[in-house]
């Protein structure tokens, strides 16, 4: 079995290293943006089986993001996990009609967070 690719896009560089590092301990190849843009770029050369979006970036937010893959016929079913320090059901909402699987608020708990993206992408690995 293949590992599984996430693609982090957070503008937060201490976020990106921090659950970059959760993510590979768990086995995961981890390709990290920190705004839509070079999120784009990258994919030019990976074909993410998950992309873990967060909400507020400056240029294209997250959920505009998500909305755009969602029109790929690359991308189109790839699961979507949303983060946010935004807790309100507006947001929530929005990232869910822009096609999201999940939407998590930040602060995301670690075990939470590698437990959901295990979901997503239906493989669970070793401890």
């Amino acid at each position: 079995m293949s590992e599984k690719q996430i693609l982090l896009v957070d503008d937060e560089p201490s976020l990106l290293e921090i659950f970059g590092t959760m993510l590979k301990r768990q086995g995961f190849t981890v390709w990290k943006a920190t705004n839509a843009l070079d999120a784009l770029d990258l994919m030019r050369n990976i074909k993410p089986d998950l992309f873990i979006l967060d909400v507020m970036m400056p240029g294209m937010n997250g959920i505009e993001l998500c909305r755009e893959l969602r029109t790929w016929p690359d991308t189109h079913t790839t699961p979507v996990m949303m983060l946010s320090a935004l807790g309100d059901s507006h947001t929530q909402r929005a990232s869910l009609d822009a096609g999201a699987d999940l939407y998590l608020q930040k602060p995301v708990l670690p075990r939470e967070l590698v437990s959901r993206v295990q979901e997503l992408v239906g493989e669970l690995m070793p401890h």
